[in-house]
């Protein structure tokens, strides 16, 4: 009995020292959320180490575009590789949000890391390894490290859709070989059908045909196969629980799962999407994921959001008219893009960007002039949604197809390899050497007027304006349609932004704002020149004659916060 007595009076001190422990680890997480949450800068969303990641965390960042082959190479050999991005973390962020010579990106989307057969990367051959040209899981796990140290959050490129033709699993499929027999989409007969935009899906091999969307070397998974996806479950964990990423660009998901001869955007693919989206939650709550819809009008890209498939897609229509309105000098379609991009997707949940890796360089469709690509920068930067931005676009580097020409090495400086090497050769040759004179870092860095020092100002604008972080968007009709003018507007803050898209300045105009619930009383500027007035207010709230700024310089950008 005293046995007894003396195991029931332990066991209820470990209870209540048990309990005590969980309080205090309940108080602590509770605490750690509520930081996150209220009014949490960009770099204090996501922390480093283990943490939670804040609700739509996203919306709070500007994303940059790295082909790690191409960034910066540590060991000179030729080619880029994770340590080289380390080596260059401070150009991108450097963690202080005081200093003002860092690009202020708060998000890196890494094309994809995995080990690969070709230069590119989409045709992976060993998705629980990194490409041995790029380093090591640990230099990887490294990368991510510092990365979160300085605020910004790391994304990777996840191949959904195909592998190559020459990883293990589809050398075993095209055997016959259990348990690989069909995880990829295999016939007996040539169905007879081209793919979506009239090249060769079905590939012949042993006698049998594959189904491969964007040539044989990358056969398209088959997801009709339950253990196909559930190693895709595993990859994504791998990568989320494992080497730490925030999430994923999923890349070609529009071809997922095909019926028949309809091959793009079926509802089949966006719910295998929203399965998978739910298995990423359960891995990693809040994990992001944007998707590619090559192409897609708003309407269509949309649909994969709304239905939960994806938190952000990239939208091609928009990128287009940011384009055509610094090619042109006109309103006339931007603010429709953007107007119906506001209207379909879920509230600022899609994302935005100028050019990519498999689009000719923003410097090179409008023709090197580094105004217009200023321009083009302000659009994307004041603009809703979350922007992401190509690795090189901020210093004007060239690039026309082929592809590998689109994806050459990053200009540093104006040496014989732009700085990218220490070596005497590099993967791919550099752009022509009067783009590399002009559009480098070393070049553009502390010159004020230079392209570089304006997505600077503009990055480090936004990050620093939470009404051009998630705010909402109202248009302003213009009286002179080469003046770009709309309302961002938060509880906290309200701004006008005016992009003046041509190359004159802009004086006899006005601006005109039928209703508002805004209090748009009293203006003062924030960026730009100028001396500013402030409106009329008409009786429902708006303004219906208001010059803000008798002259509006070319290609300048003026923010007023009310």
């Amino acid at each position: 009995m005293t046995d007894n007595l003396q195991l029931s009076s332990s066991s209820q001190s470990d209870e209540n020292q048990g309990f005590m422990q969980a309080l205090v680890l309940f108080i602590a997480t509770a605490v750690l959320l509520l930081l996150l949450s209220i009014g949490a800068s960009p770099s204090a969303s996501i922390a480093a180490g283990e943490r939670a990641l804040a609700d739509n965390w996203w919306n709070e960042r500007v994303f940059y575009e790295i082909f790690i082959r191409s960034f910066n190479d540590s060991d000179g050999d030729g080619i880029g590789d994770i340590q080289g991005i380390i080596d260059k973390l401070d150009y991108l962020n450097d963690g202080d949000p005081n200093t003002t010579d860092d690009l202020g990106i708060t998000g890196i989307w890494l094309m994809p890391p995995a080990e690969a057969y070709s230069y590119h990367g989409y045709d992976v051959t060993d998705y629980y390894a990194v490409e041995q040209d790029f380093g090591t899981l640990e230099d990887m796990q490294r990368l991510i490290e510092e990365a979160h140290n300085r605020g910004i959050a790391i994304i990777i490129d996840m191949v959904v859709n195909h592998s190559s033709s020459q990883h293990e699993w589809f050398l075993a499929s095209q055997r016959g070989e259990a348990p690989y027999a069909d995880w990829y989409i295999w016939e007996d007969e040539n169905p007879g059908y081209n793919g979506p935009w009239g090249d060769v899906a079905w590939h012949e091999a042993n006698d049998r045909y594959y189904y491969g969307v964007f040539w044989g070397g990358m056969p398209d998974f088959d997801y009709r196969n339950e253990d196909v996806t559930q190693e895709m479950y595993d990859i994504a964990t791998f990568w989320l629980a494992e080497v730490g990423v925030d999430g994923f660009r999923l890349d070609a998901i529009k071809h997922l799962v095909e019926n028949g001869e309809v091959q793009e955007n079926t509802p089949e693919s966006r719910q295998w999407l929203t399965d998978y989206e739910a298995h990423l939650e359960s891995i990693k709550p809040n994990s992001f994921t944007v998707g590619e819809i090559f192409n897609g009008a708003s309407f269509v890209v949309a649909r994969y959001v709304n239905e939960g498939a994806i938190d952000t897609g990239f939208d091609f229509n928009l990128s287009e008219q940011m384009i055509r309105a610094a090619q042109r000098g006109s309103n006339r379609d931007i603010a429709r893009a953007f107007r119906n991009a506001m209207r379909d997707y879920p509230f600022n949940q899609f994302a935005t960007f100028l050019t990519n890796h498999d689009q000719n360089r923003l410097a090179n469709q409008l023709l090197e002039n580094i105004d217009a690509n200023k321009v083009a920068a302000s659009l994307l930067l004041t603009g809703p949604g979350v922007p992401f931005m190509y690795y090189g676009e901020e210093i004007g580097i060239t690039g026309t197809k082929p592809d590998e020409r689109l994806r050459t090495p990053m200009h540093w400086d104006d040496t014989e390899f732009a700085g990218f090497t220490t070596g005497n050769s590099v993967w791919e040759d550099l752009q022509d050497p009067e783009n590399v004179a002009v559009a480098n870092v070393a070049n553009q860095t502390d010159d004020p007027d230079s392209l570089l020092s304006h997505y600077r100002e503009m990055i480090q604008l936004r990050n620093a304006n939470p009404a051009l972080l998630t705010g909402d968007l109202t248009a302003v009709d213009s009286s002179d349609n080469g003046l770009y003018a709309f309302l961002r507007h938060t509880d906290s803050q309200t701004v006008l932004v005016l992009i003046n898209l041509g190359d004159e300045p802009i004086t006899d105009y006005e601006l005109t704002l039928d209703d508002s619930e805004l209090d748009l009383s009293s203006a003062s500027l924030i960026y730009g020149e100028g001396q500013v007035v402030s409106p009329e207010i008409n009786s429902e709230g708006g303004f219906d004659v208001y010059t803000p700024i008798t002259e509006i310089a070319p290609f300048s950008t003026v923010v007023i916060e009310f």
